[in-house]
């Protein structure tokens, strides 16, 4: 584990540890007021249970980057007990709690591809690819002059995720998906 050798190097997206419990970093923004010492205020979410801490750190503060892992597995099934992955290298099978990935296990289908990010050689938490493609499986019809508001609608998709979408969108329509924000970005087919 690296120490970080300054305020400056705190980062968005960094995974520090904290406590001896890794977080990564959600928002870092570097204050200096008049006649004080500068501090770095963050905001950290915890990877193990997902919550959120707000953090100044001082100068001579000593902090750790985490000694995370990554590795490539693909998503099987999911059960009250947890989410269910397969390593791609070693085909091994291994879950993760549900109640640590959160709505983004909506965002997970059959088969499709993830980072398992590992801590101290566990399981803790996935990073999802940028985009996700998934089929839509609810949608209100679009009525004649609801393009006042927006010209949008809610539709749901595979594993119940909802989210904003164009009027023409109908169901069996395949959309894409960001997955950092939940929003439509096109229709695939």
């Amino acid at each position: 584990m690296a120490v970080l050798p300054n305020l400056n190097s705190i980062r968005v997206g960094l995974n520090v540890l904290v406590n001896n419990e890794p977080y990564q970093v959600l928002t870092a923004n570097f204050v200096r007021m008049q006649q004080r010492k500068p501090v770095m205020q963050t905001k950290l979410r915890n990877l193990i249970n997902g919550k959120v801490l707000e953090i100044s750190f001082k100068p001579g503060d000593r902090i750790e980057e985490a000694d995370m892992m990554k590795k490539p597995a693909d998503f099987l099934y999911q059960d009250p007990s947890g989410v269910y992955f397969m390593d791609k290298e070693s085909y091994e099978q291994f879950n993760v709690e549900a109640q640590t990935l959160g709505d983004r296990t909506k965002l997970l289908k059959e088969g499709s591809s993830v980072s398992v990010l590992y801590f101290n050689d566990k399981p803790i938490t996935i990073e999802l690819p940028p985009k996700v493609e998934l089929k839509v499986v609810s949608a209100p019809p679009g009525l004649k002059g609801d393009t006042a508001s927006g010209g949008s609608k809610q539709v749901t998709l595979d594993g119940g995720f909802v989210t904003n979408a164009p009027l023409f969108i109908k169901e069996g329509d395949v959309l894409r998906i960001n997955t950092e924000t939940g929003e439509y970005v096109e229709r695939v087919t």
